[in-house]
């Protein structure tokens, strides 16, 4: 099973820009469907973003035309670029990786990346 490791949180000002990054063990990443996922405090955690292996993606319409997710394969790498930050972005994002269609139940999940926005 594929493991993963996220990196790139941080503290950033309303208006500014992260990237995270995910890094995934195994030889078989490119099979994997991946997926940005983030939890507030209080609140559920919810489908950020979502890429397939082909390279089909998904956004949550909070996060439309401010965040993209990519993947470089030669690097068993995914990436969120998060630009336009909102205070109610502030979360602990996860990656996670499933076999198949974006939505569904993801069987690997990262320890979680701490993404603070403030106003």
């Amino acid at each position: 099973q594929v493991q993963l490791v996220e990196s790139g949180g941080g503290l950033v000002q309303a208006g500014g820009s992260l990237r995270l990054s995910c890094a995934a063990s195994g030889r078989t990443f490119s099979a994997y469907t991946m997926g940005w996922f983030r939890q507030a405090p209080g609140k559920e955690r919810e489908l950020v973003a979502g890429i397939t292996r082909s390279g089909g993606t998904v956004y949550a319409n909070s996060v439309k035309d401010r965040f993209a997710i990519s993947r470089d394969n030669a690097k068993n790498t995914v990436y969120l670029q998060m630009n336009s930050l909102k205070p109610e972005d502030t979360a602990v994002y996860y990656c996670a990786a499933k076999l198949g269609a974006i939505q569904g139940k993801y069987d690997a999940w990262g320890q979680g990346t701490q993404v603070t926005v403030s106003s």
